[in-house]
């Protein structure tokens, strides 16, 4: 019976236990040591979008997602303004061939030179997008025997096309050594973009032609 009656009350809280806990939390306090909540405490993250209330879900289709996006450039009108001034200014800076805006396949003084040389001469190659026009209007058109005379003309003049572009190729990497002879010159990948320019509409280029046709280039 006295075992029993020791066990009974080791199970409940006494008077001295619960004291002592309050003593032990009021030590805690005053030495600032946080008692333990029960779970983790949430992130800088977290915290903040709680404050900032519920992120919206992501647009289901294209439709919303240019919706938000019109949304967000009539609430921001200035912003709107700005960034596109600023894209004109790229652009045209771009046109005028200003290094610092370029893209990385036209930079440097070895391309700068190759669109010269391009742009001071009347290439064959220059037609290839007006032939292109011309080979799908013949296409349309329900002729046969017009369709058979566009085919054979674009074939013949697309052949001299490739051929007027290698040997263009050519003498524009040569040149170009000429010019830069302490410059690591890769025939084939400038030969490629004298060929690239060249058929490209005049008008169209960018950077703008700098030289007009017929002027020497030194």
């Amino acid at each position: 019976m006295r075992f029993l009656r020791r066990s009974g009350t080791t199970t409940e809280d006494s008077p001295e236990s619960e004291a002592a806990e309050v003593a032990e939390s009021v030590e805690s306090h005053s030495r600032g040591v946080t008692p333990a909540k029960g779970r983790a405490t949430p992130k800088r993250r977290e915290a903040e979008g709680k404050r900032r209330g519920p992120v919206a879900p992501p647009p289901k289709t294209t439709r919303e997602a240019m919706r938000r996006s019109k949304e967000l450039r009539k609430s921001n009108p200035q912003s709107r303004d700005d960034r596109r001034a600023a894209a004109k200014e790229r652009q045209a800076r771009m046109a005028a061939g200003d290094e610092r805006y370029l893209l990385a396949r036209d930079k440097g003084p070895v391309k700068a030179y190759v669109r010269d040389l391009i742009d001071s001469r009347r290439n064959l190659t220059g037609l290839f997008m007006p032939l292109a026009v011309l080979v799908l209007i013949a296409m349309i058109v329900p002729f046969p025997l017009l369709q058979q005379y566009a085919t054979l003309l674009c074939t013949v003049v697309l052949a001299a096309m490739v051929v007027e572009g290698f040997f263009t190729g050519r003498r524009v990497a040569r040149m170009a050594r000429e010019k830069f002879p302490k410059e690591t010159i890769n025939g084939r990948s400038l030969g490629w973009y004298a060929f690239v320019r060249s058929s490209q509409i005049r008008r169209l280029r960018m950077p703008k032609p700098r030289v007009k046709p017929g002027d020497a280039i030194a």
